[in-house]
């Protein structure tokens, strides 16, 4: 019951309520908009000591370049981060909703919150929405049993890995990590691998672009390297491409009159086309 006072809460998580309203109004003809393709590399690997997270900075609204820095390494808690891709808002709103519930648990337990446990809560949140909720995510962490990396894929379900990637660009990144991961890396090779990874799905996916984020997670400190490296580097304008004017031709000039109300108006101002610029 709700009133002016007290208004009605509405229910937490994402609302379906329209997708009858949807269905009705597809089968009377109306085109339903249709998916824009996203685009991304993100990539993951533990080493001796933590868990070392990459992504690219590049979002996409299908063939159009929305913003050059975005940030897609997100935080969940003290101890753990969670790289995204697919739709940048699913991935954000997601991961701050579980970021939420892993404080309320923190607190309640009064210790630190171990991986599988927010591993277990984003996959029972994902699989609800049968991957409607466009949200693939590696999840790193280090808690009491050491490092942890997770593959979550949108439809809830989830792997372990030593070295995972995702994204359009992960088929590039996990070429560099199946070539050269070897177990216990120092932390300085596990940043540069990642690096690397990152960097092949920067060049060789047109949806991944601009620098290289890395977060480095160990036991009791954090590091986010935001940008760790700039992949790719705007290049200078060696020579002016100003002309003065006059520099084209004006061949012929015509005026037409405009008739406003029945008036005749004559332009008078007719200046010839400028390309200076």
């Amino acid at each position: 019951m709700s009133s002016v006072l007290v208004p009605e809460i509405p229910a937490p998580g994402f609302s379906f309520d329209l997708c009858q309203r949807n269905n009705f109004l597809i089968k009377k003809g109306f085109q339903a908009p249709r998916a824009v393709k996203t685009g991304t590399t993100i990539a993951g690997v533990v080493y001796k000591d933590g868990v070392v997270l990459g992504g690219d900075t590049r979002s996409t609204e299908n063939t159009i370049v929305a913003d050059k820095n975005c940030s897609k390494i997100h935080y969940l808690a003290e101890n753990m981060y969670c790289c995204g891709a697919g739709t940048a808002a699913d991935t954000e709103m997601t991961t701050q909703m579980i970021s939420s519930q892993l404080e309320l648990h923190r607190l309640n337990t009064n210790r630190m919150v171990p991986v599988c446990t927010a591993n277990a809560m984003i996959k029972q949140l994902l699989f609800r929405y049968q991957g409607h909720i466009g949200a693939a995510l590696i999840l790193g962490g280090v808690d009491l049993d050491g490092p942890h990396l997770y593959c979550i894929y949108p439809h809830g379900s989830s792997d372990r890995h030593m070295y995972t990637s995702m994204g359009t660009g992960s088929l590039a990144a996990m070429a560099v990590f199946e070539s050269r991961w070897k177990p216990d890396m120092t932390e300085e090779e596990a940043k540069e691998l990642v690096a690397d990874a990152i960097r092949a799905g920067v060049f060789n996916d047109l949806a991944s672009g601009s620098n290289v984020d890395l977060c480095v997670i160990r036991k009791g400190s954090v590091d986010y390297l935001r940008p760790y490296d700039v992949a790719n580097v705007k290049g200078q304008r060696n020579i002016s491409y100003r002309y003065k004017r006059g520099t084209t031709a004006v061949l012929n000039k015509t005026v037409h009159p405009i008739i406003i109300e029945g008036e005749t108006v004559r332009r008078i101002e007719v200046e010839p086309m400028d390309t200076s610029s």
